[in-house]
């Protein structure tokens, strides 16, 4: 005979947490760390508000950001990337490339015409998104004819860059481009055209060694990272420490390789007025122009 008899329990739910964040409410600040509600964070352009630090955008998000709006059209869709080398590391060229388009880009640079406070311009627009913004031959050859569609129609030419450099799936080919695109703005540059290099995180390698450092205006987002080799290749090859800030935009401006630092809210303002001094374009169907013109014109 059993000297306790077990009674039958009833099983206990766990209490329901009626205070749960629901998923996608908050994120960090990549630099912080500090959380920020999602919906403040993107109505404030993904600047984080309590640190100010530019989280990255992607390309269509940007041509929305700066350009007026329903005024960009696409070009150079046609041009899509080959495996001229037939490149293998961890996977063959081409399955990286398909694997690459579930980021919603056939390539990394989105390029087109559009307008900025009613002035046209050609515009580049690199996405970070795919392989990491690398240059490859298509890459090269979109902001090739975006040039030069720029030179044959008279219109200012902007380019905003987001790379890591050189894609070194295709070798020497992608190297090319640095000398093709150099070109093409020459040849802009000898019709007495604009050009205004945007650059934004990061800005780097061959990217920066070619077209991105030939604007005759350059500006930059706030802490974005410019330069060619990294901070810590750099350190292991001088074998010395390097200064707070280096490679980022304040410390370029500073070194004179730089002539802006824009907030990005103040970004397409920047061009408006920069395009409104460098053309000085008339148009007969109304715009909205820059802050600052009105002052300038009284001049």
């Amino acid at each position: 005979m059993a000297w306790f008899k077990k009674e039958k329990y009833t099983k206990l739910n766990p209490p329901k947490m009626r205070d749960r964040i629901p998923e996608g409410l908050m994120r960090k600040c990549d630099k912080c760390l500090e959380p920020v509600v999602s919906k403040d964070f993107e109505e404030n352009l993904k600047v984080c508000m309590k640190c100010g630090h530019h989280h990255k955008l992607s390309a269509r998000e940007r041509i929305a950001l700066i350009t007026d709006e329903g005024s960009f059209t696409e070009m150079f869709t046609n041009i899509q990337t080959t495996d001229p080398l037939n490149f293998v590391d961890s996977k063959d060229y081409p399955t990286r490339i398909k694997g690459a388009k579930k980021s919603g880009y056939d390539e990394a640079v989105v390029c087109g015409t559009a307008k900025i406070h009613g002035r046209p311009v050609a515009l580049a627009v690199m996405a970070f998104d795919f392989v990491g913004g690398s240059m490859g031959s298509v890459v090269g050859e979109r902001i090739t004819r975006t040039i030069e569609h720029g030179a044959a129609e008279g219109l200012p030419v902007i380019v905003v860059s987001s790379s890591g450099g050189a894609r070194m799936q295709e070798g020497i080919l992608s190297l090319m481009q640095m000398a093709k695109t150099s070109g093409a703005l020459a040849r802009l540059a000898a019709k007495n055209l604009p050009y205004i290099s945007v650059l934004c995180d990061p800005s780097t390698a061959g990217v920066m060694a070619s077209y991105a450092s030939l604007g005759d205006v350059i500006v930059a987002e706030p802490d974005a990272q410019i330069g060619f080799a990294g901070p810590r290749v750099i350190e292991q090859t001088i074998r010395q420490s390097l200064p707070e800030g280096f490679q980022r935009s304040d410390f370029v401006r500073e070194h004179g390789f730089l002539d802006r630092v824009v907030e990005r809210k103040n970004l397409k303002n920047e061009l408006g007025l920069l395009l409104f001094y460098m053309t000085r374009q008339k148009f007969d169907e109304p715009h909205e122009e820059p802050a600052g013109v009105a002052a300038a014109s009284a001049r």
